[in-house]
Protein backbone atom coordinates (compact mmCIF):
# COMPACT_ATOMS: atom_id res chain seq x y z
CA UNK A 1 0.00 0.00 0.00
CA UNK A 2 1.38 3.06 -0.94
CA UNK A 3 1.50 6.38 2.20
CA UNK A 4 -1.58 7.75 3.20
CA UNK A 5 -1.16 11.56 4.01
CA UNK A 6 -2.29 12.05 8.15
CA UNK A 7 -5.58 13.99 7.06
CA UNK A 8 -6.65 12.88 4.43
CA UNK A 9 -10.29 13.16 4.40
CA UNK A 10 -12.83 10.60 2.21
CA UNK A 11 -16.68 11.57 2.10
CA UNK A 12 -20.14 9.68 1.56
CA UNK A 13 -23.56 11.40 1.39
CA UNK A 14 -26.56 9.88 0.95
CA UNK A 15 -30.30 10.94 1.33
CA UNK A 16 -32.15 8.94 4.41
CA UNK A 17 -35.12 6.76 3.04
CA UNK A 18 -37.49 4.94 4.75
CA UNK A 19 -35.70 2.27 4.46
CA UNK A 20 -32.35 3.24 6.56
CA UNK A 21 -35.14 3.92 9.62
CA UNK A 22 -35.05 1.86 12.54
CA UNK A 23 -36.91 -1.56 12.18
CA UNK A 24 -35.57 -4.65 13.84
CA UNK A 25 -37.44 -7.39 11.66
CA UNK A 26 -39.00 -9.20 14.22
CA UNK A 27 -39.20 -6.71 16.63
CA UNK A 28 -40.79 -4.20 14.35
CA UNK A 29 -40.38 -0.33 13.53
CA UNK A 30 -39.30 1.33 16.29
CA UNK A 31 -38.16 5.18 15.44
CA UNK A 32 -38.79 6.89 12.36
CA UNK A 33 -35.18 8.22 11.87
CA UNK A 34 -31.86 6.90 10.63
CA UNK A 35 -30.76 4.14 12.41
CA UNK A 36 -27.49 3.45 14.29
CA UNK A 37 -26.54 0.28 12.09
CA UNK A 38 -27.01 2.48 9.02
CA UNK A 39 -24.76 5.02 10.14
CA UNK A 40 -22.01 2.35 11.11
CA UNK A 41 -22.42 0.64 7.60
CA UNK A 42 -22.03 4.43 6.17
CA UNK A 43 -19.23 5.04 8.55
CA UNK A 44 -17.37 1.62 7.09
CA UNK A 45 -18.08 2.62 3.56
CA UNK A 46 -16.02 6.13 3.98
CA UNK A 47 -13.64 4.33 5.73
CA UNK A 48 -12.94 2.25 2.85
CA UNK A 49 -13.18 5.06 0.57
CA UNK A 50 -9.74 6.40 2.36
CA UNK A 51 -7.70 3.18 1.16
CA UNK A 52 -9.18 2.59 -2.15
CA UNK A 53 -6.85 5.61 -3.82
CA UNK A 54 -3.81 3.97 -1.97
CA UNK A 55 -3.78 0.18 -2.86
CA UNK A 56 -1.63 -1.71 -4.89
CA UNK A 57 -2.10 -3.97 -7.27
CA UNK A 58 -3.22 -7.23 -5.93
CA UNK A 59 -4.38 -5.87 -2.32
CA UNK A 60 -7.78 -5.01 -0.54
CA UNK A 61 -8.96 -3.96 2.36
CA UNK A 62 -11.17 -5.65 4.74
CA UNK A 63 -13.26 -4.37 7.54
CA UNK A 64 -11.97 -5.47 11.35
CA UNK A 65 -13.37 -2.76 13.36
CA UNK A 66 -16.26 -0.18 13.37
CA UNK A 67 -17.07 1.88 16.77
CA UNK A 68 -19.95 4.42 16.52
CA UNK A 69 -21.42 6.67 18.67
CA UNK A 70 -25.01 7.64 17.89
CA UNK A 71 -25.51 11.06 18.96
CA UNK A 72 -28.69 13.05 17.21
CA UNK A 73 -31.07 12.32 14.59
CA UNK A 74 -31.64 12.31 10.95
CA UNK A 75 -34.73 12.47 8.84
CA UNK A 76 -35.93 10.64 6.10
CA UNK A 77 -35.66 12.73 3.40
CA UNK A 78 -32.76 14.62 4.90
CA UNK A 79 -29.10 14.57 3.48
CA UNK A 80 -26.39 13.10 5.59
CA UNK A 81 -22.97 13.73 5.23
CA UNK A 82 -20.12 10.97 6.47
CA UNK A 83 -16.59 12.38 6.49
CA UNK A 84 -14.14 9.94 7.37
CA UNK A 85 -9.68 11.14 8.25
CA UNK A 86 -7.17 9.06 8.29
CA UNK A 87 -6.02 9.10 11.92
CA UNK A 88 -2.26 6.63 11.29
CA UNK A 89 -1.28 3.51 9.57
CA UNK A 90 0.25 0.55 12.01
CA UNK A 91 1.19 -2.25 9.65
CA UNK A 92 -1.15 -3.12 7.46
CA UNK A 93 -4.10 -2.07 9.84
CA UNK A 94 -5.59 1.78 8.59
CA UNK A 95 -7.24 3.85 11.59
CA UNK A 96 -9.71 6.39 10.64
CA UNK A 97 -12.08 8.27 12.84
CA UNK A 98 -15.58 9.35 11.21
CA UNK A 99 -18.16 11.95 11.84
CA UNK A 100 -21.82 12.45 10.58
CA UNK A 101 -23.96 15.70 10.06
CA UNK A 102 -27.30 15.84 8.93
CA UNK A 103 -28.03 18.64 6.47
CA UNK A 104 -28.58 20.96 9.31
CA UNK A 105 -25.20 20.94 10.34
CA UNK A 106 -25.70 18.87 13.44
CA UNK A 107 -22.87 16.47 14.29
CA UNK A 108 -25.06 13.23 14.28
CA UNK A 109 -22.59 10.47 14.83
CA UNK A 110 -18.86 10.08 15.58
CA UNK A 111 -16.75 7.24 15.51
CA UNK A 112 -14.03 5.07 13.98
CA UNK A 113 -12.90 2.10 11.25
CA UNK A 114 -9.95 0.00 11.16
CA UNK A 115 -9.56 -1.71 7.51
CA UNK A 116 -6.66 -4.34 7.17
CA UNK A 117 -4.90 -4.29 4.19
CA UNK A 118 -4.43 -7.47 3.10
CA UNK A 119 -2.84 -9.87 -0.73
CA UNK A 120 -6.70 -10.41 -2.34
CA UNK A 121 -5.40 -14.01 -3.15
CA UNK A 122 -4.69 -14.39 1.14
CA UNK A 123 -8.57 -12.81 1.71
CA UNK A 124 -10.05 -15.37 -1.09
CA UNK A 125 -8.05 -17.97 0.40
CA UNK A 126 -10.03 -17.74 3.84
CA UNK A 127 -13.22 -17.08 2.36
CA UNK A 128 -12.65 -20.50 0.26
CA UNK A 129 -11.62 -22.03 3.44
CA UNK A 130 -14.74 -20.98 5.34
CA UNK A 131 -16.70 -21.96 2.57
CA UNK A 132 -15.12 -25.40 2.26
CA UNK A 133 -16.13 -25.86 5.92
CA UNK A 134 -19.34 -25.11 5.95
CA UNK A 135 -20.21 -27.25 2.17
CA UNK A 136 -18.67 -30.15 4.61
CA UNK A 137 -20.63 -29.29 7.76
CA UNK A 138 -23.98 -29.42 5.83
CA UNK A 139 -22.54 -32.82 3.86
CA UNK A 140 -22.15 -33.91 7.44
CA UNK A 141 -25.44 -32.85 8.40
CA UNK A 142 -27.45 -34.16 5.87
CA UNK A 143 -25.71 -37.57 6.04
CA UNK A 144 -27.07 -37.91 9.33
Amino acid sequence: MKPIPIGYQAVFETVVTPEMTVDFEELGKVHPVYATYWMTKHMELAGRKIILPFLEEGEDGIGHEVEVRHLASALPGMRVKIVAEHLRTEGNRVYAACRAYNELGDLIGEGRTTQVILPKAKIQAAFDKLRARWESQKTEVNRG
